[in-house]
C-alpha cells in the first residue's frame, strides 16, 4: 500500500497564514552550472532571517552510500556529522512579504511521493506560485549579456522565451515537481541561466544575479542583491585579468564573440537556426576552460 505523502514531512506547529505566498525550490545534486542556483539560495539565507517550517524525512529519501555525509573524528571519538537536510524555510522580503524556500539534496528515491508531498504543502498553505532556478552551460562568451529562459505550467507565466523547441533531457525532481503541480492545476515555473561553458565548473555570481532579477520580476518579491552584484563584479574583474594575461586565450574569447554576434544577428537568437551550429566547448573553449576553471573555483 502506498504511503501517505504527508508522512514524508513534519510541519512546524506555529506556521502563520501563508495564503498567496511564493514557494522557491532548488535541490542540489542536479546540473547547476556556475553554482547559479546554489549561490542564490545562499544569498537568500544569508541576507534574510529564516526559520524551518517543514522538514522532510531524508532517511527515507537519500542513498547515504552514494553521498556519504562528512563526519569529524577528534583524537579518540566521533565528534559530529554533517547530516543532510531537506527543508522548507520561511523568509520575508525587504517589505515584509513572506515567501518560502525549499532546499536540500535532491532525493535519490521516491520522487513521485516527494512531489505529492510538496503538492500537499502547496495546498495546505495556499501557495500561489512555485519557482525553481538553476544554471546550464552554454556556448556563449562571458563578455555578452547573460541569457535567462523560463518555462511554466501556463503560457501566461512564461517571461523569458526559450530557444528550444522539443528536446529530451535527463529528469530531475524540480522538473517533475513543476509537471505534477501543473497537472494538479497549480501554477509553477522555472528559470534557467546561461553560463559560459568554460566557467561552468566554478562559481559565477553573475548568473545568480540574473536569476534573482528574473525571480523578482516574475514574483513581485522585493529582494536586494547588492552582495551578489558585488561578487559578480569581483569575479568579472578577475576573469578579465586572467584573459588579458594570455593573448592566446583572449583570441579564443574573441573568436567565440564573433561566432556569437554573427549567429545572433542572423537568427535573432544564438540557438535557433537549421543550418548553423553553436560552437562547442571542444571547438573553442578547451584551452580557455583549462586556463580558467581552476582559478574560478577560488574567486
Amino acid at each position: 500500500m502506498a504511503q501517505d505523502p504527508e508522512e514524508l514531512f513534519e510541519v512546524d506547529s506555529d506556521v502563520p497564514d501563508l495564503s498567496g505566498t511564493v514557494l522557491l525550490q532548488h535541490f542540489t545534486g542536479f546540473m547547476d552550472a556556475g553554482a547559479a542556483g546554489s549561490a542564490l539560495v545562499d544569498h537568500l539565507l544569508e541576507t534574510h532571517e529564516h526559520r524551518v517550517v517543514a522538514r522532510f524525512d531524508v532517511d527515507d529519501l537519500l542513498d547515504y552510500r552514494a553521498r556519504r555525509p562528512a563526519m569529524v573524528y577528534a583524537a579518540d571519538r566521533w565528534e559530529s556529522v554533517e547530516a543532510p537536510e531537506l527543508v522548507v524555510h520561511l523568509l520575508h522580503d525587504a517589505i515584509g512579504t513572506p515567501f518560502l524556500l525549499m532546499t536540500g539534496p535532491e532525493p535519490d528515491r521516491r520522487w513521485e511521493a516527494v512531489a505529492a508531498a510538496v503538492r500537499s504543502l502547496v495546498e495546505r498553505w495556499g501557495v500561489r506560485l512555485t519557482v525553481s532556478f538553476h544554471g546550464i552551460p552554454m556556448g556563449v562568451p562571458h563578455t555578452r549579456k547573460l541569457g535567462v529562459i523560463s518555462h511554466a505550467t501556463r503560457p501566461e507565466l512564461v517571461t523569458e522565451k526559450s530557444p528550444f523547441n522539443r528536446i529530451q533531457v535527463p529528469g530531475n525532481l524540480s522538473a517533475l515537481l513543476e509537471l505534477r503541480l501543473g497537472e494538479a492545476g497549480h501554477d509553477a515555473m522555472g528559470f534557467v541561466a546561461y553560463v559560459p561553458h568554460y566557467l561552468a565548473q566554478g562559481a559565477y555570481p553573475a548568473a545568480a544575479a540574473k536569476l534573482l532579477e528574473a525571480l523578482t520580476n516574475s514574483t513581485g518579491l522585493v529582494i536586494k542583491g547588492a552582495e551578489l552584484y558585488e561578487a559578480a563584479k569581483r569575479t568579472d574583474a578577475e576573469i578579465a585579468r586572467q584573459v588579458a594575461e594570455s593573448a592566446e586565450v583572449a583570441e579564443i574569447v574573441a573568436a567565440l564573440e564573433r561566432q556569437y554576434d554573427s549567429f545572433t544577428e542572423a537568427n535573432e537568437n544564438l540557438l535557433i537556426g537549421e543550418d548553423e551550429q553553436v560552437p562547442t566547448a571542444e571547438e573553442l573553449g578547451a584551452e580557455l576552460e583549462r586556463f580558467l576553471a581552476e582559478q574560478q573555483r577560488d574567486v
